[in-house]
């Protein structure tokens, strides 16, 4: 089933966040980790046309004309000096979307979403998704571990306004 959860807990999700747990929802028996090994880009292709219909421009494919590029440093007569990729990109840069499939916690992938988000220019919100179940550890549960224990020690404050966590 799929799961989620929002950060901070003592704020509510937009109803853009809910729309993308919709697209989840929507294809979850083709993407049930429980059920299906499937790659971060597998998932994210069965997500694709829920999410462009919910208003998010979607990574395609792997090349260079298909990656969504998302600022971070600009420079000289304000071109673009750095930016990271995102897995989608709401249409208006507020909110970006990462699929993790099974580096998530194993290669903290996890860790380098929320650092990139934080980065990218004018980005307000973060999505992960990651697996419930990988290798029989539960990947969703140790990220809300995670997260929840960022956000409750009120030590590190993030210049985002809130994290939402999806497990499939």
């Amino acid at each position: 089933m799929i799961q989620y959860q929002f950060f901070p807990r003592s704020h509510g999700m937009t109803e853009q966040m809910k729309r993308v747990v919709t697209c989840f929802e929507n294809q979850h028996a083709l993407i049930d980790s429980s059920q299906h090994t499937l790659a971060s880009n597998e998932v994210l292709t069965q997500l694709s046309v829920d999410l462009i219909d919910a208003g998010f421009f979607v990574e395609m494919s792997k090349t260079k004309e298909d990656k969504i590029n998302v600022p971070v440093l600009f420079g000289l007569n304000n071109k673009i000096d750095k930016f990271f990729n995102a897995d989608a990109l709401s249409h208006d840069g507020k909110i970006v979307i990462e699929v993790e499939a099974g580096r998530a916690v194993i290669n903290n992938q996890f860790l380098k979403d929320i650092f990139q988000a934080c980065m990218m220019h004018e980005v307000e919100y973060l999505v992960i998704a990651v697996r419930n179940m990988y290798r029989a550890n539960n990947d969703f549960e140790s990220v809300k571990t995670f997260l929840e224990t960022l956000y409750i020690s009120n030590r590190l404050h993030l210049p985002l306004k809130g994290i939402l966590l999806i497990g499939y």
